[in-house]
């Protein structure tokens, strides 16, 4: 079987489809639910950046790439914005459209392989929610920074699945204090830590980036901010989590963690506070 044909040959486990391409590499599936969530989160991330694509100061970039860029909406996005830009999307599943503007190819690729690309190529990399994907960041962005040519930039956005509060109420035991410390079970089981946004401005400037900028956003999970724009932004995050949750688990669960039993349907209140997370109690049968 040629490689052209096998990267369709989706894996299936509990009624989702993964990639086939580095099978296991991933633990995300790539169905049609999954799809449909990530163009939720890309909606998520155009609020929190009030409509902006990217926040790094670019000026007439003549390559582009976008790591682990999944359908590509952030890819095509980017593409039809800057037309005089060559633009690569890669990703392990071939889940891209085919329609797409000129300037844009996509490539099934591993990120975590040795890049192929000529040193100094890329004038800006691009990376958005890679967390659970790189089992050695050191060499992930040395391989960037052997990549982008000078005076270029590299631009990470991840989420952080350990949510925290403001007010105090995420308290030691509650659910949302419990999904942050299976997130980093989870990571840690599959050898690729869900924590990234904690250590990432660290380790790209050990790999030898300047002018290092670190900004972090608020996601509430809910419209029960008082702010016009969270609140809007808290409608789109609540769904992402509803209609992600059981994806974002069952491949952890069921293969890395010896968890057992059927996945919970979150149960939202009238707040958006999930009242149960994941699943049974580990090796319950």
């Amino acid at each position: 079987m040629s490689i052209a044909s096998s990267i369709y040959q989706y894996r299936l486990e509990n009624g989702r489809s993964y990639h086939a391409y580095r099978d296991g590499q991933y633990w995300a599936p790539n169905d049609k639910q999954a799809r449909s969530n990530e163009v939720n989160s890309h909606h998520a991330f155009l609020l929190t950046l009030n409509d902006k694509l990217l926040l790094a100061p670019i000026h007439n970039p003549k390559r582009a790439l976008d790591v682990g860029c999944g359908v590509g909406i952030w890819t095509i996005d980017f593409a039809e914005a800057h037309p005089n830009t060559t633009v690569i999307g890669t990703d392990l599943s071939p889940i891209q459209p085919n329609t797409r503007p000129p300037n844009l190819n996509f490539e099934i690729d591993d990120c975590c392989s040795d890049w192929v690309y000529p040193k100094d190529h890329f004038d800006y990399i691009h990376i958005r929610q890679l967390y659970g994907s790189v089992a050695d960041w050191p060499k992930f962005y040395r391989q960037c920074y052997d990549h982008l040519a000078p005076g270029g930039y590299i631009e990470q956005v991840e989420v952080n699945p350990a949510p925290k509060s403001d007010d105090g109420s995420v308290t030691p035991g509650s659910p949302f204090d419990e999904c942050g410390k299976l997130a980093v079970r989870a990571g840690e089981s599959f050898g690729k830590s869900l924590m990234v946004e904690e250590f990432m401005h660290e380790e790209i400037a050990r790999a030898g980036f300047t002018d290092v900028v670190r900004v972090k956003f608020k996601w509430p999970i809910g419209a029960w901010s008082n702010d016009a724009r969270l609140k809007e932004l808290g409608r789109w995050v609540l769904i992402h989590w509803y209609e992600g949750l059981e994806g974002w688990v069952l491949r952890f669960f069921t293969k890395h963690m010896g968890v057992s039993g059927r996945p919970i349907t979150p149960q939202i209140t009238k707040k958006g506070i999930p009242k149960m997370l994941l699943f049974a109690t580990a090796n319950d049968s």
